[in-house]
Parts: C-alpha cells; structure tokens; sequence
C-alpha cells in the first residue's frame, strides 16, 4: 500500500513539474475577438476590445506574458499600452490564467488614428518570461483594417461666420417740434414759430427737399388738449389746434415749393390722460402717488377730473406745471435717406476705399461674387478703418476659404483683440483649432459663440470629430452639406444621407465619393462605380483613398482606376 501510494505523489508531483517547467504553446487566432470588427476610427482615435478566451491546459502555472496589441502597415508599426497575464505559481499582481480552467482576458488597445492604419493589420505579440528564460511567441493576427470613413468629416469646408455690415439702403428718421397753445386756445402764437425746435424742423424739410438723396416720406400732425375741462370743448380745442396747424404746415410748404412732402397726416385727441399720467410720474409733486391712484381707480375721464379737482392742495401745482405742458400740437416728419447703389460703391472703391463708411465698405465687399475679390474689398477695409473688428475677422473669412490658414489664424486673432466679446471671431478661431487638431480648444471657443448663424454647422463638425455623432445630426439640422450626409451614413439614416448629398448645390469630389460609400452601404454596385469616377475626375488624388477604404473591400475597383 504504501508503494501505491509512492507511485501516485510521484505521478502528481511529476505533472505538476510538467505544467510549470513546460514551455507555453502558441496563442491560436480562434482564441480571439474583437470588438469592433472591422477597427473605426472615433474622433481621432482608433480603440479595440480584445477578449482572450483561453482554454484549460493551455497556460503553464510559472509563465508570465506580456502581450501589446499593435497597428502593423507597410509603412508604421504603433503599439498600444501591454498588458501582462501570470499563471498561478507567479508571484505578482497581474492578471491569473488558471492551469486547470483557462480564463478569459480582456486586453484594451487604443491608436491616435493616422491614414497608414487603413491597411494595417491588428495584431498581438507575446513575450514570456519563466523562471529565468525568457522568449517570444509567434505573433497573432486578430483584425485587420480601420474604417476610416468618420475622418472625412472636415472643418476646412464650413463657411466661417460673418462679421455683418450694418448698411441700410434706406435710413428712416424721424423729426419733430412742438407749438404749445394757450388753456382753451387754438390759435399759433408767433413765439411758438420761433423756438428753436420750429426753426430746425422747417430746415430740415427744406434741405430733405433739396438733397436727391433724401426723401419726405411724411408729415404727421397730432394735436392734444390737456384733461381739464370735459370731453366735448376739449374736443373743440384739441381739433381747433389741429386744423390751425394745418394750415401753418401747408402754408409753409407753400412758401419753400415743397411739392412732394409725402403722406400728409393729422389726427387729435380731446383729453391726453396718458401724457398727464406721464408727467406726473416723472414730476415731483409731493402727492403725485396720490393722483396716480386716482387715475388707476377711475376709468371714466370726468370722474377723474373731479376727483383731481377735489384735491385742492395740488390741483394748483398740476394747473402750473403740468397742464401747460399737454396743450399743443406736434409735428413729426418722416425723412428716408438713400444710401448708395451697389454701382456708386464699386465707383467709390476703384478711386478710393476710404471714401467709403465702413458699414459701405464691408456691404460692397460682400456683394462681390469671387472670394479673390472680397479678399481685396476686406483688405482694403482693414486699411481704411483697422479699429473696427469686423473688418478683420471678414478678411480671415477669405482667407480661410483661399486656404490661407496662416493668415487667416492671425486676422481672427486680430478681430478678437479688437473685440473680446466677438462670437464670429470666437467661432471662426474654432475652426481653425479643428484644423489643428485641437479639440479641446475648439470646444471652448465654440462654446462662448452662441448666436452666430454659421455655428451649428461648426458644432456638427465638432461633434463628428469627438464621436458623437447623434450630438452632430442634431447640430447640422437640415443642413445640405458632405459633413451633414457623412454624419448621416455614420448613424445609418442611408435615406436622409441620399437626400443630402442630392441637395448639395456645388458637389465636389467628397461629394461623389460619399454617394459611393452609400452605394457599398446599400450593396449598390453601379453606385459605387459611377461616383467613384466622378469623384476622381474632380480630385485624382482620391484614387488611392478609395483602394484602401474598407468601405470598397467587397468591390473589384481595379475597373475603375
């Protein structure tokens, strides 16, 4: 019994010797997943899941691996962070393979996404370390391929925001002047005709009249008697005032030839409780809270005069300061100025730039219809007036569009120091950080630039760039645009992305080359092909994009190209 029992330990201690000192076996593909299938590019990156499955017997008890997930092209080879697994008899703190069970190991792999990755393959390498030997183990491939269709999403193509002019072709003014009548009359006074106020409006029509760049639009007559006194005279009154200055505003008119003063309006009101509510606010009559609450409490207009009345101690006061002051009749024209046709300010500009206000300035500028020409306009502005901001962010604007990042950047830069509160300058400095690759600092510029039409076009790109691409079909809206379609086919809505890149009024190779990614999509071949050609007739150097996209990996394009 005890030779039986001799024979088995030495059999177990024999084969515990065996599954420590034995060399590990080689890592098989089908130990392996990998999520996503094929790789995607996210924002800028490229992130794998890849989960180990390993069976029983497989993982010696003193071995210790390390394995690193690489990105392997023809032209790059990028390794992720390793990972280190231990079978049991290790001393250590990493993940434990059992002998006898296997196990399962997740190894995470993450890339900073460059375009040598859409070819590349996926794969893990393994050294081990046993005792005092150390070796490597064949490398296994686990993916192949980055989908790299997100990337096409691209700042360069959004139109930067628009620091707008303020040029009116018609400028509409108003002018008036008050004639003051004495209580219960109606007759103009010729000390009225005097004042200052009388005196200037009569010029200003006069000089309306003589300048072919203004226009009467209007005269308007509005009389007014103050409250005292009943509805039917003050009624006579207020109209007694209207038709005496009528006849002063026609006889005027008669005197200086003024033919055309336009739209001739007069109308009166009998009792102006609202300019006597008004005054008395703004007065300093001690009980004036007093009479506010009786005007408050009574609608009817001769109960409110009675009960003002009754108030003796200030009627007096309000007879002095008050009253005088609703008794009157003002006239109020309405003057348009004409500002410049396009054609006098393209006139204006050849012979000199400065001549120009700036709100005529950057209105011709963005009348002109090449980019080459309102770079010139904006670059003359920025000569004639370079404190107005505005002038230098819509010079970076055509810059930006020239494909001038460089000066575009500084004339952005340029615009915010003018104005710190600029949202078009803010956006725009956006862009030109997703250019760069700075996402984080276009997300805070972009964030501070609310209220600029152009910024949800911006945002959209933003979004797609960081991977959230529900976030970016909600920013584009119903924008017809290649960034809007491609966050379409990215979400799977193949029918809106069609319906997009269909709408696009200037298609350009991206355009095509979408419409040839919705065609793999939807397993529609002549659709690949016939926009592939297109898109390569308009940008040849999209050739080479297209035989190393995944997207085509089930078409023979050798035909095409």
């Amino acid at each position: 019994m005890n030779k039986k029992f001799f024979l088995f330990a030495a059999f177990a201690t024999a084969l515990t010797l065996t599954s420590c000192s034995k060399k590990l076996g080689e890592f098989r593909a089908d130990y392996f997943s990998t999520n996503p299938t094929p790789l995607t590019v996210v924002g800028d990156e490229v992130g794998a899941t890849i989960t180990a499955n390993i069976p029983p017997k497989f993982f010696v008890k003193d071995a210790e691996v390390t394995v690193t997930p690489s990105l392997v092209s023809e032209y790059k080879n990028v390794a992720a962070e390793p990972i280190t697994v231990q079978g049991e008899k290790v001393r250590g703190n990493n993940q434990v393979v059992s002998f006898d069970h296997g196990g399962i190991v997740t190894i995470p792999a993450k890339y900073l996404y460059s375009d040598e990755m859409m070819t590349s393959d996926l794969v893990l390498d393994f050294n081990v370390t046993q005792g005092k030997k150390t070796y490597q183990l064949p490398r296994v491939k686990v993916g192949y391929g980055v989908n790299a269709t997100s990337t096409l999403a691209d700042a360069a193509t959004v139109n930067p925001a628009l620091a707008p002019d303020k040029f009116q072709k018609i400028i509409n003014e108003k002018y008036d002047a008050d004639i003051h009548f004495l209580v219960n009359q109606t007759n103009i006074r010729a000390s009225e005709l005097q004042q200052a106020q009388v005196k200037d409006l009569q010029q200003t029509i006069r000089n309306a009249q003589a300048d072919e760049k203004k226009q009467i639009e209007g005269i308007n007559i509005s009389s007014y008697a103050s409250p005292e006194g009943g509805v039917k005279v003050n009624t006579r009154i207020a109209e007694g005032r209207e038709k005496s200055t009528q006849q002063y505003l026609d006889s005027e008119l008669k005197k200086n030839n003024i033919t055309d003063a336009g739209s001739l309006t007069a109308d009166f009101t009998p009792q102006d409780w609202e300019g006597f509510q008004k005054l008395v606010s703004e007065s300093n009559i001690q009980d004036k809270d007093l009479i506010l609450s009786v005007l408050s409490m009574y609608k009817d207009p001769e109960i409110r005069e009675r009960e003002i009345r009754n108030l003796s101690s200030v009627f007096d006061q309000l007879a002095k300061e008050v009253l005088p002051r609703l008794r009157y009749s003002r006239l109020t024209a309405s003057i348009n100025t004409i500002g410049k046709t396009d054609e006098e300010m393209a006139t204006a500009f050849s012979a000199n730039p400065a001549s120009l206000s700036v709100e005529e300035l950057l209105h011709y500028a963005s009348t002109l219809s090449s980019n080459a020409d309102q770079l010139n306009a904006y670059r003359a502005s920025t000569v004639a007036y370079p404190n107005d901001y505005r002038t230098w962010n819509d010079l970076g604007l055509c810059q930006y569009k020239a494909k001038d990042y460089s000066d575009a950047l500084s004339s952005f830069n340029k615009a915010l120091s003018l104005n710190p509160q600029s949202a078009e300058a803010k956006m725009n400095l956006g862009l030109c950080s997703m250019l760069n690759k700075d996402l984080t600092g276009a997300n805070q510029l972009l964030g501070s630039a609310a209220g600029v039409p152009e910024l949800n076009d911006a945002l959209g790109v933003y979004y797609l760039k960081t991977g959230d691409y529900n976030a970016a079909i909600n920013a584009f809206g119903d924008a017809k645009t290649n960034n809007a379609a491609l966050a379409q086919i990215i979400t799977q809505d193949y029918s809106g992305a069609k319906n997009t890149l269909a709408s696009i009024t200037s298609p350009d190779a991206i355009t095509y080359y979408l419409m040839a990614i919705l065609g793999a999509r939807t397993n529609n071949e002549t659709m690949v092909m016939g926009n592939l050609r297109q898109a390569a007739k308009l940008d040849s150097s999209i050739i080479s994009r297209a035989k190393k996209d995944l997207e085509f990996s089930k078409f023979n394009l050798s035909q095409l190209f």
